[in-house]
Parts: structure tokens; C-alpha cells; sequence
């Protein structure tokens, strides 16, 4: 099944235009920031993040003979300078890779891990849960951090360059600056009370005591310096050597202003914890749709595994038939119904037994589809099924699953390359900020990604397979998600925002798949997400949708979310064009790019 993609008469100014064909100025210090696309078309490879700064590196890379892997991991360490309340070494995140010559698809699980002696009641004091704005601002909620490692093992496996040479124009960005906006700054006022309890974390976002005005440059050079010794010692000295030393100091003795009120528990993140660290390598997610096949996370995120189900659920309608109304509906009903699922089956695998063969069987989704009514609305939280007994799906009663707080941070980069290789890939630091402590003279924050464990319990006397426990990763949402067709690819896409990532992901590519729509046009489609709630978090746009007062009269009931994820995306032509897409307005608008835009030399 070979789509023929449409990019739509509105964007082709644009596309002349995009943001490749201007030099890449992102790693020159002092230079202007780069223009900003969203939408890019053109030949010797694409990239498409949430940043301009970050996707000129990536452009960069191939543009000098880099691949794919090589780009991400330049992507990725700018978006770590640039974006540092949402990604950077602090933290972790999932890579999907797309071989060209063996026609395989991969991944990394780059998930941050508990300390080894985390147990269960981790967030547990006095036999109840510690507050979870207590939780969040804490070394207790740091995971042994995956990012370096997980661009460190992207680079052997599959990459061209060593680890310094894709760090050198990140190192350069952090040493010169970049200019702040609009979305920067209002994230920094958002943490401003917090991060000025943390006299490392004050000094690097509020320069003066201030917040960082609007055109401004924000430059890092402790992040160069830290940059420069991952360059020279590779991952050993974050995992064996003195900058691990130092994040573990940071995490057990957190370094709060003396005169803050704020409580900051101790976390217990050791250096055996991090010389203990592995980069899990996993089959994907797989599941084949309209002839296609979509490969994503498997556990112990539960993007693929959800995604996957939910577009099982929907193989057996013909969504483009239908109206739009309609096929919101079954998009709804089809997310509510796996994320049922997915609050009881899925956790860390080393942990508990995650039925994933069966999750993403069709059979099962088949067992789960019977529940979908065109005139009814389903009731949550809707009770999970048995995916070891497929037959009993629409049957079954059993208590409701609950499901643990994820936090809407987090950033989605995707390449390709002249060859045809292609990365998807979701990072993270879980809260916009993280836990909001910087590690003193290396200048990034910690992750607070622990407190995507389930606290206690989601349901009393019902299995949760996201407690914590010693060394185990939090389940996750993140879904980095690349379609073939053929064995080749037609596209690859992902985005942040929590557990809406999964929905985001799920409409954007039913959006394309199904709809008629082009890729750019499904990432800035209104959006809505169902996580088997009593009302559907949506976006003032879907809600003016003149579908939206159907869904109401069907039983759908909204709440307004305000803006849901920030998706970015890739897509090959018939004529071997790459299609790169990211937000038109999401997060202040993303930047796409391509190496040698259509229409030129």
C-alpha cells in the first residue's frame, strides 16, 4: 500500500522557503538564531524537532556526510542546550532506528532507572503517599539517567561519528548562546519559584535574579565544559568517572538555598547505580495496518503496545468512509479501550510479566472492538480485558485499572538521510524542569522521571505493574513510532505531552493513514485525548469543531486541555522527497528542515 502524500497548496511558499536552504547558524556562537519552518520538502535527508537552533545542527550533520543516527544525536545534544527543561543528559528517552540496508527496524530503551534500593513504598511515608509536588521537586524522584548512554550506543551501533564529533556543535551552541523566546521564557516563569530555592539552577535560568528576557542569549558554558569531558572520556564519565560522582552528590545531598522553606527529600541515586546502567536493546512494538507496518516501544514504555492496539481495534472500520464525527468517535473509543489495557498489563518486563504478543495481537483487539457502539459512549474507567483470554474481551468483569500522573514535558526529534535511514526518537526529562535541581559546575538538570511510578496502588486488590522497585524503569508513555511500506519507509513520528503522547501519536497517524490527510496537516490538526477518563481532555480548536457537538450528543463529555503535545515528524515521497513537519503553532512552532530543499540546485 503505497499512499501517494499530499503536502497542501497553503504550504508551498513555504516549502521554497524552509528553514534548510539558510545556512546552518545554530553552532556559530553569537549568530542569529535560524529561520523557523515547519515544514520543509527536498532531497539528501530531513529533520524535524521543536527547535530551530537544534534542527540546523541536524541539517548540518548531513549535510557534511552524516546519517540519520549521527543527526539525532546532534539533534538531541542542541535540543540539551536549548531546550533543557524538557530534555538533556539528566535524563532518558527511547530510540527507533531504520536501517536502510537491512531493511530492520530497532530500538533503544534509554528509560532512567531506579536506585537499586528503591522498594515499593519509595514514595511512601507514615503508610501514605508524600504529596506529589513534594515528590516532584526532590532527589528522590531521580532515575539513573539514560540519554548519554542511549546516544553512545545509537553511535556504535548504527552512526558514522564518535560521540564528540556529534556533540562538537552542541558544545558550540551551549559555549555561544542561543536566543530565548517567547516559550522559553514562560517556562522558566513557570519554575521561577522553585529554581530560585536552587542556587545552581538560579544562576543558569534567571541570569541577574531575573528571568531571561525575550531575544536575549542564554549561554551555558558549564553544559560546553560538560559537553567537552563526555567528548573527551566518552559515557564512562558520567557512569564511572567524576561527572557521575557529582550527580550522585547532587541527588543524595540535594544543594537547596539554605534560606528556601521548601521541603527537598534525599534521594538515594548511588555510584554503583550508575556504573550499573544498560541501554536496553528490545525488539519493537509491531503491529501491521491497512498493509502497512507501524513499529514502536515495546515495554517497558507503553506507547507501542497502546498505539498498536488501538490501531488493531480500528483495522476492522474503514475510517476514511466514515464522517468526521464518526471517526472521532471510534479514535476515542479505541483510546479509551487501550488504555484500559494498558494501566493493567504494562510496566518494566523485567519486573512483571507484560503480555505484549498478546496486547498487540489482532485477535484480542478484535475481543476489545465488540465494545465500540457508532451510537453509544462507552464508561469509564472502563474495566481492563485478558489478552491471554481474547474471548472473554467484551465480557470480562473485573475491577478498573488506574493509571499514574506522567508529566506533559518532555521533546520529539525525527531524521532521515540521503540513504534512507530514519530515527525516531522521544527524550525526556519527565516535568517541564525536571526535578529543578541543576547539577552544581555541570549545568543541566535532573530528571524527576521516578514519579511516573504508580505512588501505591492505583486500585486497591488489583495487580499494578508500575510500583517501584530496585533498578526497575517507570512505565512510560513515550511513543516514537516509524511506518513501512514495503520494507521501506513511508513515515516516522512521535511527540511529547505525557500520557497524551500515545493519543497524539495514534490521531496523527490515523489523521495521515486515513483521512486523506498530509503529514503536516495531521500534526496541526485540533487534538483530543481519551485515557479511559470520565471526560476527554481537548483543545479549544477540537472543540469548535462542528464534530465536537456531535461527540457531546453521542455522550462524549470535554474538558478543555489547552494545548495537547508538540508532534514532529518525517515522510518519503514516491519520487524519493523527504516531507519534514513539525508544529505550526504548538510550543511556539517547531522547525523542519531538509538538506537540499525542492526546487533547488
Amino acid at each position: 500500500m503505497r499512499l501517494r502524500p499530499t503536502v497542501p497548496l497553503a504550504l508551498t511558499a513555504v516549502l521554497a522557503t524552509a528553514v534548510a536552504a539558510a545556512p546552518p547558524t545554530a553552532a556559530r556562537p553569537d549568530a542569529p538564531a535560524p529561520p523557523k519552518s515547519p515544514v520543509a520538502t527536498g532531497y539528501g535527508g530531513a529533520v524535524a524537532s521543536v527547535d530551530p537552533d537544534a534542527t540546523a545542527v541536524g541539517v548540518e550533520v548531513l549535510r557534511d556526510g552524516g546519517n540519520a543516527v549521527d543527526a539525532a544525536v546532534a539533534t538531541a545534544a542542541a535540543l540539551g542546550v536549548t531546550e533543557p527543561y524538557s530534555s538533556g543528559i539528566g535524563g532518558g528517552g527511547y530510540f527507533v532506528h531504520y536501517d536502510a540496508r537491512s531493511g530492520r527496524v530497532s530500538t533503544l530503551d534509554g528509560r532512567e532507572t531506579a536506585p537499586r534500593t528503591a522498594g515499593e513504598d519509595l514514595f511512601v511515608e507514615d503508610g501514605e503517599a508524600i504529596p506529589f509536588d513534594q515528590a516532584v521537586t526532590s532527589g528522590l524522584s531521580v532515575g539513573v539517567p539514560g540519554t548519554a548512554a542511549t546516544w553512545e550506543q545509537a553511535l556504535r551501533r548504527w552512526g558514522t561519528s564518535s560521540l564528540g564529533e556529534a556533540l562538537a556543535p552542541a558544545t558550540r551552541l551551549a559555549a555561544g548562546g542561543f536566543t530565548v523566546d517567547e516559550t522559553f521564557r514562560a517556562q522558566t516563569a513557570a519554575n521561577e519559584d522553585r529554581f530560585r530555592d536552587f542556587p545552581a539552577t538560579r544562576e543558569l535560568f534567571l541570569p541577574g535574579g531575573d528571568l531571561p528576557e525575550v531575544g536575549s542569549t542564554l549561554r551555558n558554558p558549564d553544559l560546553a565544559r560538560t559537553y567537552e569531558l563526555l567528548a573527551d572520556e566518552g559515557t564512562r564519565a558520567l557512569y564511572r568517572g567524576e561527572l557521575g560522582a557529582d550527580v550522585s552528590a547532587t541527588v543524595r545531598r540535594p544543594p537547596v538555598d539554605p534560606a528556601a522553606d521548601r521541603v527537598v527529600r534525599a534521594g538515594d541515586l548511588r555510584r554503583t547505580d550508575l556504573r550499573g546502567y544498560r541501554v536496553a536493546r528490545q525488539k519493537p512494538a509491531h503491529v501491521g495496518y491497512r498493509g502497512l507496518d507501524v513499529y514502536g516501544m515495546a515495554p517497558s514504555s507503553s506507547g507501542g503496545t497502546t498505539v498498536g492496539e488501538a490501531l488493531n481495534i480500528l483495522e476492522g472500520t474503514d475510517l476514511g468512509e466514515l464522517s468526521q464525527a464518526q471517526y472521532l468517535h471510534r479514535f476515542l473509543e479505541a483510546s479509551r479501550i487501550s488504555f484500559a489495557d494498558r494501566g493493567r498489563w504494562v510496566g518494566d518486563p523485567r519486573f512483571s510479566k507484560v503480555p505484549t504478543r498478546e496486547l498487540l495481537s489482532q485477535s484480542y483487539a478484535d475481543s476489545r472492538a465488540c465494545l465500540i457502539s457508532p451510537d453509544a459512549v462507552l464508561t469509564s474507567p472502563l474495566a481492563p480485558g485478558d489478552p491471554r483470554d481474547p474471548d472473554a474481551g467484551c465480557t470480562a468483569e473485573r475491577a478498573p485499572a488506574g493509571t499514574s500522573y506522567e508529566g506533559p514535558s518532555t521533546t520529539h526529534l525525527t531524521t532521515a538521510d540521503k540513504w534512507g535511514n530514519v530515527v525516531s526518537y522521544t527524550l525526556t526529562i519527565e516535568q517541564t524542569g525536571g526535578s529543578g535541581i541543576t547539577v552544581p559546575g555541570r549545568g543541566f538538570l535532573l530528571n524527576n522521571e521516578l514519579t511516573d511510578f504508580s505512588f501505591t496502588p492505583s486500585v486497591p486488590g488489583v495487580p499494578d505493574p508500575n510500583l517501584p522497585g530496585p533498578g526497575k524503569r517507570p512505565r512510560s508513555s513515550m511513543s516514537p513510532t516509524i511506518v513501512l511500506d514495503d520494507g521501506e519507509p513511508l513515515l516516522a513520528a512521535g511527540s511529547p505531552g505525557g500520557s497524551t503522547i500515545i493519543t497524539t501519536v495514534l490521531q496523527v497517524v490515523t489523521g495521515r493513514l486515513d483521512r486523506g490527510l498530509s503529514l503536516p496537516e495531521a500534526i496541526a490538526a485540533p487534538r483530543a485525548s481519551q485515557r479511559n477518563t470520565a471526560s476527554t481532555v481537548a483543545e479549544p480548536g477540537f472543540l469548535g469543531l462542528p464534530a465536537s457537538a456531535e461527540l457531546t450528543a453521542l455522550g462524549h463529555r470535554f474538558a478543555d486541555g489547552g494545548e495537547i503535545g508538540a508532534a514532529t515528524g518525517v515522510e518519503r515521497l514516491p519520487d524519493g522527497r523527504w516531507v519534514a513537519a513539525a508544529e505550526p503553532e504548538r510550543r511556539g512552532g517547531g522547525a523542519a528542515a531538509v538538506v537540499r530543499p525542492a526546487g533547488r540546485d
